[in-house]
């Protein structure tokens, strides 16, 4: 996570109970709406009419493989069981076909035709897979798609959106839910800075990790629906929640202060620990790229603090070495180390001042969020692909959110930095939105996710076309809320029991009350059910075996908001922000654990 150097004023949280956009009027002349909007399209008379009947044909692996993903989409999306079949078509049926001939339709692009039948062709599987979205989009708005043809396909290859579950716990139905809705929006690349629980290294197992079972399942989605998901630790900075436990590999400045979120460079066994984690990162991940973050390894102070570093550089590269040369050193000694496993590097760009002799290797991806000495010129002239993770793109838990409608209407697209406009795309890979928890409990994952779907639709929509298809903000988001949620997009916002008072086993009774964000508030006599004590991390309190308290109400804490979790035998209490869940001691106390810690309480309301 990267404190940010500059901050907005705190936006005003919305309200999750927002009105749809109506939707758009659709003629059968003009393109059907879809997100993105469709580059191409040629009306034909007629329509194409989805009815019960309704084949799916397929005949090869890949084609199977794109026409059972849409039969299960089309069943959660309400369209009923299609069966996938192998044949010739008839009228009705939905036919899926991968013709590496069609080399036009690049990686990922598409051709639909709507007729008697309706035509998906892709040069390539993932093609293919896109196709489909665009036709789920078009069912959405109703059973009847007008006659006509596109060519679809995207403008940059990389189109995505990073989160930062690096030290809030994100929970893993978010994220799946995010997986989906990505898909939907043909957007292809999800970084994930989080921590996989670690076998070989259990002094860094501190709350929020994931298992590896559940990075498996989320990897496994991510395959399913054509994300890559990219894994981060970054280092040398930021680095803490892995080494705040081994003052060994911290870096030590010249008054003898140990530095827990720096990594010291200088130690072979620092680089040995990393790449240790990078090995263990490899048994749950498949992506071909590998991020290392390597963004503000300084911040707050400056390589004069740290003598060691100097002398670490010049007795490697001589003399003339500049502290910035052993930060250099260190990026592309994990860069040959991800090579050697067949991966690409990635890092953020403001580690590269200029300050440096020894030159990043160039077949690194360089992410541009900061405007700094060397442009993104600069880097595309030295030979890098660039990123564009501008920071005008960011969404700040309880601080700077990106703000959607104006660079709508500045038709803002990939080529737009921080600092630097381009005029052309040339090694420009795309561009992401980035979810970062500076402060922690300033919101719930469902007050992130209103501010994140129009963002992400956005994003996906300068990154794969024209970045402004509607003259106006307005129709752009009525497009959004014409073709709706993914499929098997789940509606984390309800709540399974009705507001009133409850007695939760043994233990307390409460009112239950919902919050306008989804979550529920447990009101007793002596206050309102919260936790609040412990370590403090980015203003959360992340600490296993805190106790719930009964605290003084505040419509405003979120940390007094909680999810009640079906299980068999009645709920789990999961606090809505440190995503731990409570548990029963022995004599009494309730406290919270991770699940994987402690088995949950399950109360039974009465």
């Amino acid at each position: 996570m990267r404190k940010r150097l500059r901050f907005a004023a705190v936006v005003a949280l919305l309200t999750l109970l927002v009105t749809p956009a109506p939707a758009l009027a659709r003629s059968d002349q003009g393109p059907p709406a879809t997100v993105p909007a469709l580059t191409r399209w040629t009306p034909e008379s007629g329509a194409y009419v989805y009815r019960p009947g309704a084949r799916l044909v397929a005949e090869d692996p890949a084609e199977r493989r794109v026409a059972d993903t849409l039969a299960g989409d089309l069943r959660a999306a309400g369209h009923g069981s299609v069966p996938v079949v192998r044949g010739g078509a008839r009228p009705g049926d939905i036919v899926v076909d991968v013709k590496p001939s069609r080399s036009a339709l690049g990686a990922e692009g598409y051709e639909l035709h709507a007729g008697t039948s309706l035509w998906i062709t892709g040069a390539t599987e993932t093609g293919a897979f896109y196709g489909t979205r665009t036709l789920l989009q078009l069912l959405a708005q109703g059973d009847r798609i007008p006659a006509g043809r596109t060519v679809d396909v995207p403008r940059y290859k990389e189109r995505g959106v990073g989160v930062c579950a690096c030290y809030i716990h994100v929970s893993l139905p978010w994220l799946e839910n995010l997986v989906r809705e990505m898909a939907y929006n043909k957007l292809n690349q999800l970084l994930v800075e989080l921590k996989v629980k670690s076998d070989s290294h259990p002094e860094a197992n501190t709350w929020g990790y994931y298992t590896k079972d559940e990075i498996r399942q989320l990897v496994a989605l991510g395959d399913k629906y054509h994300v890559e998901i990219i894994p981060e630790i970054n280092s040398p900075g930021h680095i803490d929640p892995w080494i705040e436990n081994r003052p060994d590999l911290q870096l030590t400045d010249s008054d003898g202060n140990k530095q827990p979120s720096r990594l010291d460079i200088t130690q072979q066994a620092a680089f040995d620990y990393y790449t240790s984690l990078m090995d263990e990162y490899a048994q749950v991940f498949t992506a071909k790229s590998w991020h290392m973050g390597a963004d503000e390894y300084m911040l707050g102070s400056d390589f004069a603090k740290y003598p060691q570093i100097l002398e670490y550089a010049q007795e490697k590269y001589g003399s003339g070495a500049t502290p910035q040369d052993a930060f250099v050193d260190f990026v592309n000694r994990v860069h040959d180390y991800a090579a050697s496993k067949g991966v690409k590097l990635r890092i953020w760009n403001d580690g590269l001042t200029g300050a440096n002799t020894v030159p990043v290797k160039a077949d690194t991806t360089v992410e541009h969020w900061l405007n700094v000495a060397v442009k993104p010129s600069q880097l595309i002239a030295q030979g890098y692909s660039v990123m564009n993770a501008s920071y005008s793109l960011y969404l700040i838990r309880g601080g700077f959110h990106s703000d959607t409608e104006s660079l709508y209407d500045q038709s803002w697209d990939p080529r737009s930095f921080e600092g630097e406009k381009l005029t052309s795309s040339r090694d420009v890979t795309g561009a992401k939105i980035s979810l970062w928890p500076d402060n922690g409990r300033g919101e719930t994952e469902n007050e992130v996710a209103v501010r994140l779907w129009p963002a992400l639709r956005h994003v996906a929509q300068a990154t794969w076309g024209d970045p402004h298809p509607d003259a106006t903000y307005a129709e752009f988001v009525a497009r959004g809320a014409a073709v709706g949620h993914a499929p098997g997009w789940r509606d984390l916002t309800r709540v399974p029991v009705a507001d009133g008072t409850y007695t939760f086993g043994r233990s307390f009774t409460a009112s239950v009350q919902r919050t306008a964000d989804g979550y529920v508030t447990l009101r007793s006599a002596a206050g309102c059910l919260a936790i609040s004590g412990g370590k403090l991390t980015l203003n959360v309190p992340l600490q296993p075996g805190v106790e719930a308290t009964w605290d003084t109400c505040d419509p405003s804490g979120t940390l007094q908001r909680w999810e009640l979790e079906p299980v068999a035998g009645g709920y789990r209490l999961v606090n809505a922000i440190t995503q731990m869940a409570l548990t029963v001691t022995d004599d009494g106390r309730i406290e919270q654990y991770p699940a994987d810690q402690r088995t949950p309480a399950v109360w039974h309301l009465s």
